[in-house]
Order: C-alpha cells, then sequence, then structure tokens
C-alpha cells in the first residue's frame, strides 16, 4: 500500500489546504468585485485598478519560490502557517490603504503571499491522498478557489451596500485562524519526511536536473491561467458595464456560476480517476468552448446564468484535476517547490488577461472580447494538456526510496 494511503491525517491536510486557498481566493476575489468603488476613491480609472490584479498576479511566482524552498527543505506545515498568518495581515491592511499607491503595494505583497499557499498546500494534500481518490480530492482543494469567490461574492451582496468596499477587507483576517488548524490537526508529510533533501545543494540540483518538466509544466499553466483568468477576473465588471446589471444581480449570477464551478471540479476530478488526467482535462475545456455563446452574448439574466454555471463548470472542471496531475508529474523531493513555482510563472503571465481583455473591450465591446480571447485559450490549453504526459495515480515516495536504499 502506497504510503498516502497509510495516513489517517489525509482528510485534515486536504480540509486544511482547502481551507487556505478558498481564503486566498476570497480576498483575492474582493478586488475583482469593488475595482470600480475603489478607483472612484483614489481617482483613479478602471483600466489603472485592473493593474492591481495584474500586479497581485505578476508576484505569485515570488511567494511560490520562497514558500516551495522552505516546503521542501524544512516541510510542508511551517511554511503553510507562515503563509497563512502573512497574507492575512496584508490582506487586513489593504482595507485600511489611505491611497491608490499604498494600496498596490499592498496588492503586490498580497500576491507573495497567495503564490506561496497553492504549492505547500497542494503538495501536503496530494502527499496524503489515498491514490485512488486523488482526482476527486484534488478537484475539491481546487475548488477551493472558487468556494472562495463564492464567499467574496456573498460578501459584496450582504456587507458591501451596508458599509462599502473598506470593511470587506477586514475579514481578510480569517486564513490567520487556518493556521492554528494546520499546527493542531495536520502531520507532516510521510512522502516529505522520507525524500527530503540533504542540504540546500542537493535541492537545487534536483531542481536544475528537472528543467524539461518546469517548462511543460509552466507553458501548460500559463494556459490553465489564462483559462481561468480570462474568463472570471473581469466577468463581474462586464456584467456592470456591459449588461447594466446592479450589484445584487452580480453577486446572484456570480454565486451561481461558482456553484456550477464546485461541481465541474469535483466531478471532473473524480472522472480523471477513472479515465486519466490529460482525457478529464481536454474533455472538459472542449465543452467550455460550447458554452461560450450564451456566456457571452445571452439576452437575458437568466441565460447569462446559466451560460455562466456550464462554462465555469467546465473551465473548473479541468481546473480541478489540476492538483493531482502536476503533483503527480512532479519528483518527490521537488514537489513543494516545481509545480507550484511553474503554475505562479504560468500566473504571472496569464495575469496580463484583465489588463488585455479592458484595453480591447475598449475598442470591440465586452462581448466580442470575452468569446474571442475565451475560444483561442480553451483550444490552446487542450492541445498543450493532450500533447503532455502523465503519471496517473502513480505512488509516491516509492522511486526515490529505492533509489538511496
Amino acid at each position: 500500500m502506497a504510503p498516502a494511503e497509510k495516513s489517517s491525517d489525509h482528510v485534515h491536510a486536504v480540509v486544511a489546504s482547502f481551507l487556505g486557498w478558498m481564503l486566498d481566493a476570497f480576498d483575492f476575489f474582493l478586488v475583482v468585485f469593488v475595482l470600480t468603488d475603489i478607483g472612484r476613491e483614489f481617482g483613479r480609472s478602471r483600466l489603472a485598478m485592473t493593474s492591481a490584479i495584474t500586479l497581485t498576479l505578476a508576484m505569485r511566482p515570488i511567494g511560490a519560490f520562497i514558500f516551495g524552498l522552505m516546503a521542501d527543505r524544512y516541510g510542508r506545515r511551517l511554511p503553510l502557517m507562515i503563509d497563512l498568518v502573512f497574507f492575512s495581515i496584508v490582506e487586513v491592511l489593504s482595507g485600511l490603504a489611505p491611497n491608490y499607491w499604498s494600496f498596490m503595494v499592498l496588492r503586490a505583497l498580497f500576491g507573495i503571499g497567495m503564490g506561496g499557499e497553492w504549492g505547500v498546500g497542494a503538495s501536503l494534500a496530494m502527499e496524503k491522498a489515498p491514490r485512488r481518490l486523488r482526482g476527486l480530492l484534488s478537484g475539491f482543494l481546487q475548488e477551493g478557489y472558487a468556494c472562495g469567490y463564492l464567499l467574496a461574492a456573498l460578501c459584496y451582496r450582504f456587507v458591501y451596500p451596508h458599509w462599502g468596499w473598506r470593511p470587506m477587507f477586514l475579514l481578510g483576517g480569517l486564513p490567520a485562524l487556518v493556521a492554528i488548524y494546520v499546527r493542531l490537526g495536520v502531520k507532516e508529510s510521510d512522502v516529505w519526511e522520507r525524500t527530503r533533501a540533504r542540504n540546500w545543494s542537493h535541492l537545487g540540483r534536483a531542481i536544475v536536473s528537472n528543467w524539461k518538466l518546469f517548462l511543460f509544466i509552466f507553458v501548460m499553466m500559463t494556459m490553465m491561467n489564462f483559462v481561468s483568468h480570462g474568463t472570471q477576473d473581469l466577468y463581474p465588471l462586464f456584467l456592470q458595464t456591459d449588461k447594466g446589471l446592479s450589484p445584487r444581480q452580480v453577486s446572484n449570477v456570480a454565486m451561481i456560476y461558482n456553484v456550477g464551478a464546485i461541481l465541474g471540479g469535483l466531478i471532473l476530478g473524480r472522472y480523471s480517476d477513472l479515465v486519466g488526467r490529460r482525457r478529464a482535462m481536454v474533455t472538459s475545456l472542449v465543452l467550455a468552448v460550447t458554452m461560450i455563446p450564451v456566456w457571452a452574448y445571452a439576452g437575458t439574466v437568466f441565460l447569462l446564468m446559466m451560460g455562466a454555471f456550464m462554462l465555469q463548470f467546465f473551465v473548473q472542471g479541468a481546473w480541478g484535476v489540476v492538483p493531482a496531475h502536476i503533483n503527480e508529474l512532479a519528483p518527490d523531493n521537488v514537489r513543494g517547490f516545481l509545480p507550484g513555482f511553474a503554475y505562479q510563472c504560468g500566473v504571472a503571465v496569464a495575469g496580463a488577461a484583465p489588463t488585455i481583455q479592458e484595453a480591447l473591450a475598449e475598442r470591440h465591446g465586452y462581448p466580442n472580447t470575452m468569446a474571442a480571447t475565451a475560444t483561442i485559450v480553451f483550444l490552446a490549453a487542450a492541445l498543450i494538456v493532450w500533447l503532455g504526459r502523465e503519471k496517473h495515480a502513480t505512488e509516491f515516495g516509492i522511486v526515490m526510496d529505492r533509489a538511496t536504499g
């Protein structure tokens, strides 16, 4: 039996990583919902405010680099706890920012914290998850992102109308509580204990020797992040400005399509356990293309909801497979660093999506811009995933044990 399957605390590890990622996404998407209001208070245009999103995404590789190295050298738990506390503090401070430039600095720091959480949390969760359920638990972990988006929509629906945008960020201190849960309820990864690098030089050589794998994951995750951020980040703004929806209607649509995202991540994650990671991802991405016309061009709120629900079902269905897929591809002794860093480097490139889309929308309109960019990135991502390889349900910790005796 694989080491992960012997572990009795995999539920705690997956739940802790899910909660961390959920609250990370919650903090990130608060900005998405209140971009216009923050810009109005600071005297900045919508295009200038979308730079805050881009900056946050661009800083995520720094967090993945720092906390990923710590995770492979010192274990998964300590870096995860430090990161949770760090980005919680930064998020609270964002709600107190006195001007545009202080807000931008804080969003850059938040990006560092956000970049560190996923790689460390995903490696910890996937190393403990039973192999037969790794895809399902991968979907559960990844859809912490959609749950965070859903929480942000609820906050926008119920907190914003009464108190404005600043108090919403004060709720960003909640992730610090997850650090307590990690400290008390989660054990260190057995796989890391058995395969950890002897020293920094050993770790550095292991990372460099896997540069081809890093490049592949980086390219794949760049396109996957264009898929995600290209369909999520400006969609609330699109609903507000192009469709004329009220804040209440926008939050309702966002809640509906994030329910679709959660269901898609779980269902397609489980599907990947049965048919393989690549097939599940490609199937989901191709089916997402068929949802674009309703998602971008529907004339009623109900049809927009249904189009967004189904599109995010397939978008996050493909994403639900990602934690299992890229952690299975990564060697044991660099799993804390390599998948997360490659993922966040892809985010840094794809982080330009909101700014690019906003610039294109000013010339061609939101529906045409959203539809065209989504079609291109869905098909490109499907092709890259299909051309890659996979290690479906591989056992962690086994090869390294044999190599080291």
